[in-house]
């Protein structure tokens, strides 16, 4: 798993004194976010389906900035990320994180942007030759590889901070 340090993500105890700690929530760059991206596998993806909204956990690799990651045969995500429109897009949400209930802090990164299917045998060919192919069980048949691009990167780290006694 990623972590992030923090400037001073030292936590007061559950039992502490009130106003021993503050919360503090900080915007991450879009460069960190994208290196947490490449450090993880899962995450889960967001739409709107035939069913209405739908999050699913899926297996990832980021390639050359896009989410990349396959579809399973029979699955309701591989049929409702198919618009029926030719070089039609689906619009997305994707998110990773790390919550650490003790420390009671983390970080998320959120990207939206579209979806599509990985078509063309020369994208295909360009993503497995890259090593960026993430099917992990070869037993289980994937439908479609599919690749999100990025419209919007953000991220946010959350922690407690210290607080001095007062004297």
């Amino acid at each position: 798993m990623s972590t992030l340090s923090t400037p001073d993500s030292g936590s007061a105890s559950p039992g502490a004194p009130e106003g021993s700690a503050e919360r503090v929530i900080e915007s991450l760059s879009e460069s960190e976010c994208l290196r947490l991206l490449g450090a993880e596998q899962v995450g889960r993806l967001a739409y709107t389906g035939r069913e209405g909204p739908a999050v699913v956990p899926i297996v990832y690799k980021l390639h050359e900035g896009s989410i990349v990651f396959h579809t399973l045969q029979g699955t309701f995500t591989e049929a409702d990320l198919r618009t029926g429109i030719a070089h039609a897009d689906y619009q997305v949400a994707f998110e990773i994180d790390q919550i650490d209930p003790d420390s009671r802090g983390g970080w998320a990164v959120v990207v939206v942007g579209a979806a599509h299917h990985v078509d063309t045998e020369a994208e295909r060919a360009s993503i497995i030759g890259a090593g960026a192919d993430p099917w992990p069980w070869p037993e289980a048949e994937a439908a479609h590889l599919m690749r999100v691009q990025p419209s919007r990167i953000t991220g946010r780290l959350s922690y407690l901070r210290t607080m001095p006694a007062d004297t």
